[in-house]
């Protein structure tokens, strides 16, 4: 079953692309990779859609559900798209605040401030080993910042809600078999230390041989 649903993926990304390029932006149609654990929004209203989907993606999660009015399914299907093409590392450059975790406005969906995000229990402090989905493997560096102390959850995610240096950076991390969805990069890390509550895990992925970059927030609870 797990092959049948990416193969379906792939089918329905396919024919989308070959029926009409307004759907989907040459750029997403380029997708590489997200993260899955801990998830990305996308992902994880991908994942929540495939369960109550019968077939077809229909999340029962109140986030998903709303980001789905904003934009449609498509971001779903194609969850490991969420990307520039042209960033060359200028992130804060060329994304506005309120914009960090849907750059591209076929992803405007996943910006929400929302209570209903799916999230991942972590411990502050503790070792993590995450697994990002390697659809189309790319050399690069992954970047993994934390929202500050305090952020407003209320309000779409600002560069100034996150903590201003990395708590996680790694440099071509190997693909170490495959997950659920197809190969994944796996690389070890600590987490940060001194959270508690709601946080956002915001992840860069900027290739070394392109000037894109794909970027990832995934909603987390540390207990």
């Amino acid at each position: 079953m797990k092959t049948n649903k990416s193969t379906k993926a792939v089918a329905v990304l396919a024919g989308l692309a070959g029926a009409a390029s307004v759907v989907m932006p040459a750029q997403t149609a380029q997708a590489h990779g997200g993260m899955t654990f801990p998830a990305t929004r996308t992902y994880a209203c991908y994942k929540d859609g495939l369960a109550w989907g019968g077939g077809d993606l229909n999340p029962s999660n109140r986030a998903c559900v709303d980001a789905i009015a904003v934009s449609g399914k498509t971001p779903l299907w194609n969850w490991f798209g969420n990307l520039i093409s042209n960033a060359g590392g200028r992130h804060q450059e060329i994304i506005p605040d309120g914009n960090l975790c849907g750059p591209q406005q076929t992803f405007a969906g996943y910006r929400l401030a929302h209570p209903d995000w799916p999230k991942t229990q972590l411990t502050a402090g503790a070792d993590i080993t995450f697994r990002y989905n390697a659809w189309a493997p790319h050399p690069g560096t992954w970047y993994q910042y934390v929202t500050k102390d305090g952020w407003n959850p209320n309000e779409p995610l600002g560069w100034d809600d996150l903590e201003p240096v990395p708590f996680d950076q790694v440099t071509n991390p190997p693909i170490n078999g495959s997950g659920p969805d197809g190969a994944e990069y796996t690389w070890n890390a600590t987490l940060p230390e001194g959270k508690s509550g709601y946080h956002i895990i915001y992840s860069i992925w900027q290739r070394s041989d392109s000037p894109e970059a794909f970027y990832n927030c995934s909603d987390v609870v540390f207990n």
